[in-house]
């Protein structure tokens, strides 16, 4: 296991110096016993960078340091990741991310990509999937509650 982490980072080493953090390999399913390399980065970094998997086995990813304000939740209940506060994002900040990225040339759909975990309308549809799932939930507990 420690020697796929080590090929990991001989292979992904330079993003380093972009602030990625190697945190290790850390259990993240004890019942199936499912491990994942985990790294922390800035918000403000190139997803499509790092791969889902690495020899079978998931990349995690946490961010690390303070979210810029339209990501900020206004109540504890709200996913700071909303497709709508990256487009937001990048439609206000889109000459200084360029510039960070040092891509003058870079659209707004590859900024997404970059910022939204590597692929921005795969998030949005996980986003949408998560949203129905939970108003299906929530339309359950309604009806459970109204047949008591």
């Amino acid at each position: 296991m420690y020697a796929i982490l080590k090929r990991f980072e001989e292979r992904y080493g330079f993003l380093k110096k972009m602030g990625i953090g190697f945190e290790g390999i850390q259990m993240i399913d004890p019942i199936k016993k499912k491990h994942a390399i985990v790294l922390t980065r800035p918000f403000i970094f190139d997803c499509r960078l790092l791969p889902k998997k690495y020899e079978g086995i998931e990349v995690k990813v946490r961010i690390k340091g303070e979210l810029p304000e339209e990501f900020k939740p206004k109540k504890a209940s709200d996913y700071p990741f909303m497709p709508e506060n990256f487009e937001k994002f990048v439609a206000k900040n889109l000459q200084t991310l360029r510039k960070h990225f040092q891509k003058p040339e870079m659209t707004k759909e590859e900024l997404l990509d970059a910022l939204a975990f590597g692929n921005f309308e795969e998030h949005k549809k996980n986003v949408q999937d998560i949203l129905k799932e939970k108003q299906r939930k929530a339309r359950l507990a309604r009806a459970k509650s109204t047949i008591k």
